[in-house]
């Protein structure tokens, strides 16, 4: 009898050892067995059998975290689920597998998941609030680049304003140009000089021009090699700066003849360079040419037309120019030589002022104290929002705005002499979407935690800095913090190949090689070369394949996921590029569905590339990839050949950010499972998330 109990009280004693606070489940066995768990001699064998459990569970449970940090998904969900076959029902588990089959794009699976989780959780824990939020943000997804809404509806949710109690920042905005950071250029008149605004409302940079300086400036357009041209109102000129705001020259004079300008106000560049300003002093539109040359002016009465009254708004489209007029309230648009072509908006307009496009074609413009939207192909208009200013008035004049990289509307509203910020109301309402993606603790107690940061529709959310984030561990800010970089600001990108092997593609082995060629001298770096036969392999060098590759039983899915798995240890800029003839194959989704290829590429980053060798169109199916990855179809011969397209893949938003902290808490040998949060605020919005990771064993 003694030995007996000898033997069940080491049994105990090391349970009690190796079984660290993981969460209330976790601790299940603990609180429904004797309160001391002493193992005394009146215990009975049912306690230590659920600890044993309890004990398997927790290293599954370790084996399962560590291998998601790896981006080892499909084994995480095996050992998350044998953790559960030894502690059915456990929230912590189920809510890591959610987070597995997530990262895997079994979305469906990862919410149910997620939900049995948020129900074992008792009512107003903060553990079922994140679970049920998270919920909600995944189930309400569209798409993953949204698209400026022409039913949505925008609230101010901020603003960068222009003095500080008696300290004035900057005076009498009249423009904005939103850049990829999220930051905003913003064209102050009244204190004669461009003022860069980061997303916390912090100046981060002034400039104002020559030695003589700027002269009011009015406007601002980026021209397509990335120069920036500013107006001068009172100059009559335009300036011309470079990338990082040097000034370069100027383009025109004051006055009334050819390539003279009087009150210059708006300008933009099309797509081929040209730039157009309105010379508001001269009623007219003035056209230069790359080089600052002067070519035509257009917009005096001619014909049908009876000329422009005041110009204000200008935006180029492919081979059209629009141009807004405040006084006769209507919207024109020419051709790119000044031919009056008819008139988009005939009535509806209060006062309409700047116009920019949006990404997806639309027109984006100021009309008095409101924010409108026009489809330039019907002229169809909805109004998005309206500003006040602080004053407190009930209206404000609007004269310039943009769309900024997270999907804000920012307006220069001029007599409150500040830049007035627009936000979805349901954003508003939803917050930000938190994900701590991935904890390293190779160096413990030095920790480098990986976040990513979207909005509710999947957008990813630049310009953040160590100003929006707190760490914490078990409540407490985590030491020494330290922000380490934002995956926007690199430059750095890698791509992997797949390569179709269909009997179609055997007559176009010269085209591949050339496709694949193309996209590895537009990429950083290539990861991997996948050839999609019946089994997908990796090659060895980019090559064509030989006739045994290719075959009718070839396979897009298994292809797919095995070129997206090989790029996500590398950069968070980065694509598949699919070499295709146009189609997926009869087998092309035997054992992943499109709408799980989808998931898993966009919820972990990756963009999807199509480039048609052939003649052939792509398929729905290609084109409903590219849609929700923010990718392209091209057609290898097209004029500007493929490498625009991906090169474009540095430019792509990117919302992960870095950190590195120190570690307070005790690892229990390694076994300790440490829990880690971060919380994200941005003006008016947050987020956070929490989850855990397990140090070094020792």
């Amino acid at each position: 009898m003694i030995q007996k109990w000898f033997r069940r009280k080491n049994i105990v004693l090391c349970i009690m050892i190796l079984l660290p606070v993981l969460g209330t489940g976790f601790l299940f066995a603990q609180q429904n067995s004797d309160p001391g768990m002493s193992g005394g001699p009146g215990r009975s064998e049912g306690p230590v059998g659920d600890d044993r459990n309890a004990v398997f569970a927790r290293e599954e449970f370790r084996l399962g975290v560590q291998a998601y940090n790896r981006y080892s998904f499909n084994e995480a969900i095996l050992a998350f689920e044998r953790a559960l076959s030894y502690l059915p029902g456990e929230p912590l588990i189920l809510e890591w597998l959610g987070r597995s089959y997530y990262r895997s794009g079994m979305e469906d699976t990862a919410l149910r998941q997620w939900q049995s989780a948020m129900e074992m959780y008792e009512d107003g824990a903060g553990e079922r609030l994140l679970l049920g939020s998270r919920i909600e943000t995944v189930r309400n997804r569209r798409s993953f680049f949204p698209e400026l809404d022409m039913d949505a509806r925008y609230v101010e949710s901020g603003r960068y304003p222009g003095r500080n109690d008696e300290i004035i920042l900057y005076r009498q905005p009249t423009s904005i140009l939103a850049l990829d950071d999220a930051s905003v250029w913003v064209a102050a008149y009244g204190s004669n000089e461009l003022v860069r605004i980061d997303v916390n409302g912090i100046i981060r940079q002034r400039l104002r021009g020559p030695i003589n300086g700027f002269d009011r400036p009015y406007d601002i357009a980026r021209g397509t090699d990335g120069r920036l041209y500013v107006s001068e109102y009172r100059g009559g000129r335009i300036s011309v700066l470079s990338p990082d705001g040097t000034w370069l020259s100027y383009i025109g004079s004051k006055g009334r003849g050819d390539g003279n300008l009087v009150g210059p106000q708006n300008l933009c560049v099309d797509a081929d360079g040209y730039i157009y300003v309105v010379d508001y002093g001269n009623g007219r539109i003035v056209k230069f040419n790359p080089e600052g040359e002067f070519l035509l002016s257009f917009g005096m009465r001619s014909g049908s037309f009876p000329g422009l009254v005041s110009p204000t708004g200008i935006a180029a489209r492919e081979n059209q120019v629009f141009v807004a007029d405040n006084v006769s309230r209507k919207i024109y648009f020419f051709d790119q030589n000044g031919v009056y072509q008819g008139t988009l908006v005939n009535e509806g307009l209060l006062g309409p002022e700047a116009m920019r496009f949006t990404e997806d074609g639309k027109l984006l413009a100021a009309d008095a104290s409101r924010v409108i939207i026009i489809d330039p192909d019907t002229g169809l208009i909805r109004e998005l929002g309206a500003v006040g200013n602080s004053l407190g008035s009930a209206s404000a004049r609007i004269v310039g705005i943009d769309a900024d990289r997270n999907g804000n509307i920012l307006s220069a509203v001029f007599d409150a002499g500040e830049v007035s910020i627009l936000t979805r109301m349901d954003d508003m309402a939803a917050g930000l979407f938190v994900q701590i993606e991935r904890v390293v603790s190779d160096n413990f107690p030095l920790v480098t935690v990986e976040v990513l940061v979207q909005d509710r529709l999947r957008r990813p959310l630049v310009g953040l800095d160590a100003n929006n984030f707190i760490l914490s561990e078990n409540g407490r800010a985590a030491a020494e913090q330290q922000f380490l970089g934002a995956s926007y600001r690199s430059d750095n990108t890698d791509i992997s190949i797949l390569i179709e092997r269909s009997p179609q593609m055997r007559a176009l082995r010269d085209e591949t090689v050339l496709a694949v060629r193309d996209a590895s001298s537009a990429a950083g770096r290539v990861v991997s070369v996948i050839s999609a036969g019946e089994q997908p392999v990796k090659e060895q060098t980019v090559s064509a394949g030989n006739n045994a590759s290719y075959t009718g039983r070839w396979r897009f899915d298994l292809g797919l996921r095995l070129a997206a798995t090989d790029l996500l240890p590398g950069e968070k800029k980065r694509a598949v590029v699919f070499i295709t003839s146009g189609s997926i194959g009869e087998l092309g989704f035997e054992r992943y569905g499109l709408s799980e290829l989808a998931a898993y590429l966009a919820n972990n980053g990756i963009v999807f590339y199509a480039v048609i060798v052939g003649n052939n169109a792509p398929g729905p199916e290609i084109q409903y990839l590219c849609r929700e990855t923010g990718g392209e179809a091209v057609p290898l011969y097209r004029p500007e050949g493929i490498k625009p397209v991906i090169e474009k893949l540095r430019r792509e938003s990117s919302g992960t950010y870095l950190f590195q902290y120190r570690s307070s808490l005790p690892t229990n040998f390694g076994r300790a499972y440490l829990p880690v949060e971060a919380e994200v605020y941005l003006l008016e919005r947050s987020g956070r998330d929490s989850t855990g990771y397990f140090p070094p064993l020792e």
